[in-house]
């Protein structure tokens, strides 16, 4: 039941996340222009290694120790206080390594500074612990309240293209603030553990070995931006970005999935039931197979209407881009339950570095020779080939636990249900006009063909899924 409702906490929250942009990243678009959201997303992505570096894998790591101990508040709060720490110290260097960026950087100098309040942020971002503990309800109200107060701050203050300014700090100061107003919560949580008794060698090489993944992950979801806006212009950069936007919000109904599940896994795992952990495993890529075809279909069927009405006619490029990214749904939706569900709580840290690193290699090879021919398009063809190339890896190593042929059958079942519902929607999206209504008649229409055909051609794994939950 706990599980249940943390999964409702947690989509809840994801679907709210989806539909704050749905509301602000039009009026962003029209506001700041392709040359305003392009400068953003230069500036944002280049501060994004800062703050990795900043968090140095303290997320993943702290949710999974967190886990593994909170049925002991004394090893729960020394855990805590030693992670948070370890937080705080590389934070620092952080800062110190922007510093020196600023000093060298010419360009957009005030906009990375604004972007640069998101590395402090990070030391006060405590998420990981209510997460270890399975409190989703503390971080979603939290998250709630800040994107509330920030999308009224966005309507009220930015209102022409030379607001750019104000619109990241309103980003970047809500996110701080957001992450301080958890603090309060650890009161009756964690007790004080004295500083002489930190072991924070014990956790630096574990961080550090998430910490290589992760700039990895970001090598192929944050550079391909920053090679746009330097290769081609901070337009192209605004077109990939506003397309991986939609991608990734499409993709929260999996993310909620994988966040719920992560420490309901290491837990299970820390306490060796092993069945479990593979029933849990299966289920999970049952769960990505029967979600991210669908919106596979959905995206491509509503597309070419989409992007006009939801962006603005200068974000026609849009459409081109997002047709083609959107097939990296498939290889992320699998490597989130492989990755995040399974390879990370249950410690095998060695695999998901070298999966990761095999994307991030690919990338590189195909970055450069596919943005300089097809600019944003190249892009996103760049993305799929990277995550493709992390799934493959990940099913290699896990080829053992995994029960392949349960999954033809649900691939064959929810592709045939996939492409009527894709024709259905499809056909729907040529006849009706652009409006909010249409998009919902289409998405619900959509939903509603897939599920009964599925229905129909009675997949089991649909019953499964839910003895899983329970």
């Amino acid at each position: 039941m706990a599980t249940l409702k943390n999964y409702f906490y947690n989509t809840l929250y994801q679907i709210f996340v989806l539909l704050v942009p749905l509301v602000t990243i039009p009026y962003i678009s029209r506001v700041l222009g392709p040359s305003g959201v392009g400068t953003n997303t230069l500036t944002s992505a280049t501060v994004q290694y800062f703050v990795l570096l900043a968090n140095l894998g303290l997320t993943m790591y702290g949710q999974r120790e967190v886990a593994y101990c909170r049925e002991n508040k004394q090893d729960l709060s020394k855990t805590f206080w030693e992670i948070e720490t370890l937080s705080i110290f590389t934070t620092i260097i952080s800062l110190l390594c922007f510093g020196v960026f600023m000093k060298v950087v010419n360009n957009y100098q005030a906009y990375y500074l604004a972007q640069g309040i998101l590395i402090i942020a990070s030391a006060a971002d405590i998420s990981w612990f209510f997460m270890g503990l399975e409190k989703f309800k503390i971080t979603v109200l939290r998250n709630f309240v800040f994107k509330i107060i920030s999308v009224i701050m966005i309507f009220t203050l930015v209102k022409n293209h030379g607001d750019l300014l104000q619109y990241i700090l309103i980003v970047t100061l809500t996110t701080l603030l957001g992450n301080l107003s958890l603090w309060p919560y650890l009161k009756n949580l964690v007790i004080w553990i004295n500083p002489k008794r930190f072991s924070l060698q014990k956790h630096f090489l574990p961080t550090l070995a998430l910490f290589i993944p992760q700039i990895a992950i970001n090598i192929y979801t944050v550079l391909n931006k920053i090679m746009l806006g330097h290769m081609v212009s901070v337009k192209a950069a605004g077109f990939f970005d506003s397309s991986d936007k939609i991608i990734r919000m499409a993709l929260t109904l999996i993310t909620a999935f994988t966040t719920v599940m992560m420490p309901h896994v290491a837990n299970a795992f820390i306490k060796g039931k092993k069945n479990q952990v593979n029933e849990m495993l299966n289920g999970g890529l049952s769960f990505a197979i029967i979600v991210s075809f669908p919106l596979l279909a959905l995206i491509n069927g509503v597309v070419p209407k989409f992007v006009p009405w939801f962006f603005g006619e200068k974000f026609l490029p849009v459409i081109q881009v997002m047709s083609i990214e959107s097939f990296a749904i498939i290889p992320i939706a699998f490597a989130s339950i492989l990755g995040v569900q399974y390879l990370i709580p249950l410690n095998k840290n060695k695999q998901y570095t070298i999966s990761i690193f095999g994307g991030a290699f690919m990338n590189i090879i195909v970055n450069f020779p596919l943005i300089h021919m097809f600019q944003a398009d190249g892009a996103a063809i760049s993305t799929i080939i990277s995550e493709t190339c992390v799934t493959i890896l990940q099913f290699f190593f896990m080829r053992e636990v995994i029960n392949v042929s349960p999954m033809f059958k649900v691939l064959i079942k929810v592709l045939i249900a996939s492409v009527v519902m894709y024709i259905v929607v499809k056909v729907e999206n040529m006849y009706l006009s652009a409006s909010f209504v249409s998009f919902a008649i289409e998405g619900i229409t959509g939903v509603i063909v897939y599920v009964l055909l599925l229905a129909l051609l009675k997949l089991k794994e649909l019953k499964i899924l839910g003895n899983l939950i329970k």
